[in-house]
């Protein structure tokens, strides 16, 4: 490989593995326009795994709204990243795919707005699907696995992920 080939990969690949992390941002943080913008128009999401939807990134940023709503205080530890790029003869790299595994305790806030203890943890991997477009790396697909979730504190009614 040239140096240039190299450099180009490195590239690519700290491209997709921000784009994991702003997925995650976006979604701890209830940025559902940040959300929407990191897929590609024809985006999709399934979360069918942990309870939710399965559908178009606007369609499933709004069910994101709606089902995390009461649980403001999240964290999405996304780790054991795996990048895997194109090699079909027909893609010059332009595609990506990233297994991701995940950890994410969710709780409400307690009076004064202070986060209250976990009321539960789950655990699984997401699966990314990326294009490589005009304006950068964008996710063409979401997969979320949950593989468990366990309670910590508290359960006051059926969350979903």
């Amino acid at each position: 490989m040239t140096q240039r080939v190299e450099l180009a990969t490195v590239r690519d690949r700290l491209a997709v593995d921000g784009l994991v992390t702003e997925y995650a941002v976006a979604v701890d943080d209830g940025d559902w326009e940040t959300y929407r913008a990191l897929f590609t128009p024809d985006g999709r999401a399934d979360y069918r795994s942990a309870g939710g939807i399965e559908g178009s990134a606007r369609t499933v940023a709004g069910w994101l709204a709606e089902s995390l709503g009461p649980y403001p205080v999240r964290q999405h530890l996304m780790v054991n990243r795996r990048v895997r790029f194109g090699v079909w003869e027909q893609d010059r790299g332009d595609t990506a795919r990233v297994r991701a595994d995940y950890v994410n305790p969710m709780c409400r806030t307690g009076a004064g707005g202070e986060p209250a203890e976990p009321e539960f943890v789950c655990g699984g991997r997401c699966v990314f699907a990326m294009l490589r477009t005009d304006d950068g790396w964008r996710l063409s697909g979401v997969v979320v696995r949950e593989a468990w979730r366990r309670p910590t504190g508290r359960r006051t009614a059926p969350v979903v992920h």
